[in-house]
């Protein structure tokens, strides 16, 4: 590792659970500073960023060098950027001289869900639009032809893509890695939990060994399992930690309501009613019940729409545009579809039940209180799941506020 890094960097080669450091904001830590090429930096001012968020002020020294990297960050934190900054400066200042092939990608991103893919194609082709530089998204549920003929047209930079499809045209000989040069596997977690991760070590063994190829890991936690698999991937990584606290508390006032289970969706009703909720995405656990809850509040006229992985691509995608334009008010969704979901102007989020996972209470209250406003969270929390509530407050490391809902809300 090279001695002329910052030292106030938290740097770990050997990434171990209890070793963990926790990165500090570094203020006013100017893109200007980075030095990145003048058509990245020109993507970047465009989508208004001028400083780095406290992820990306730590990594971007690092990575920008080519360095493998670990990072412990919720959505919401700017890691997306981080690593998109990344790959596309990379590739503008190593421009291939020989001749290219159709199919063959120079950097790979690995997500597990469909909408968060989609989200991070959208956020390339902000970043990516003065540079020239081809970004190709492939996700399941969508037409294979369509997404064959955009790589087969055309020479391809970075492919975003969900493991399950990746493996689909890895299978049919339609892409080949072996020419990646950064490999990215964001939400490692999620990948991990939804049993993909048999078939991301396939799509791996078709990259380029792990000394040939730059690898970015991104995960909410540091268990062992995901630790284990980073060593596997990576060489002498530097280690960076973004507490969730920072994350969850720093613009979303945060309310804990103690109802019980039969007087939860009538709270539900009453609150989105009031004035100040303009758009609002309520989780719940399971499919059956982002379903149930769905049907029950647009047979009672709400203006509301659902994600959850048992709809068709084509359908979760127009409804997600819906809610992004303001034609819906209400997101019902599981927390698999939330992952994806990045909207600004979310005042809102309600956890109709709370999380087993106490780290997807913060990415769920993370869908609000983004690009610089405030929002709020409400969850509900009753004799069946307020045993939860302790595990929250450990991971965000203060107490949670609860008290029962004023009584005009249960009227």
């Amino acid at each position: 590792m090279s001695e002329d890094f910052n030292s106030e960097t938290p740097v770990i080669k050997n990434t171990d659970v209890t070793d963990l450091a926790t990165v500090v904001q570094q203020e006013n830590t100017s893109f200007d500073d980075l030095e990145l090429s003048k058509e990245l930096l020109q993507g970047v001012s465009d989508l208004g960023f001028k400083y780095c968020t406290p992820i990306q002020a730590a990594i971007l020294p690092y990575s920008l060098r080519g360095q493998d990297a670990i990072g412990k960050a919720q959505t919401g934190t700017g890691k997306t950027a981080a690593f998109l900054i990344t790959i596309f400066d990379d590739l503008l200042r190593h421009p291939i001289r020989e001749e290219r092939f159709l199919g063959e990608p120079r950097a790979l991103v690995i997500a597990p869900t469909r909408e968060l893919v989609m989200q991070i194609e959208s956020d390339a082709a902000g970043l990516a639009r003065h540079t020239g530089i081809k970004v190709v998204s492939l996700i399941g549920g969508a037409d294979y032809q369509k997404q064959l003929n955009q790589i087969g047209k055309t020479l391809v930079d970075l492919v975003v893509a969900t493991p399950g499809r990746l493996i689909d045209f890895i299978t049919r000989k339609d892409l080949f890695l072996d020419r990646v040069e950064i490999l990215v596997l964001d939400e490692a977690d999620r990948m991990l939990d939804l049993g993909f991760i048999p078939q991301v070590k396939r799509i791996i063994r078709s990259t380029p060994r792990k000394d040939f190829r730059q690898t970015l890991l991104f995960s909410a936690t540091f268990n062992r399992d995901i630790l284990n698999l980073a060593n596997q991937w990576t060489v002498e990584p530097v280690t960076i930690d973004v507490k969730p606290e920072d994350v969850a508390t720093r613009s979303v006032d945060q309310k804990v309501y103690l109802v019980s289970s039969e007087e939860r969706y009538r709270l539900l009703s009453n609150l989105v009613k009031s004035p100040d909720v303009i758009s609002v995405i309520v989780f719940a656990n399971r499919r059956d019940q982002v379903r149930r809850l769905f049907e029950r509040l647009k047979n009672n006229g709400f203006s509301c729409g659902m994600l959850s992985g048992e709809l068709s691509q084509s359908k979760r995608t127009s409804t997600l545009k819906k809610f992004k334009e303001g034609r819906i008010k209400i997101l019902v969704a599981t927390d698999v579809a939330g992952r994806g979901i990045h909207v600004d102007g979310v005042t809102h989020v309600v956890n109709y039940n709370l999380p087993e996972d106490p780290e997807d209470y913060v990415h769920r209250i993370g869908r609000t209180g983004r690009a610089g406003a405030t929002g709020t969270s409400i969850s509900f929390a009753s004799e069946d799941d307020a045993f939860l509530l302790p595990d929250l407050e450990k991971l965000l490391g203060e107490k949670i506020s609860c008290s029962h809902p004023p009584s005009d809300l249960l009227n």
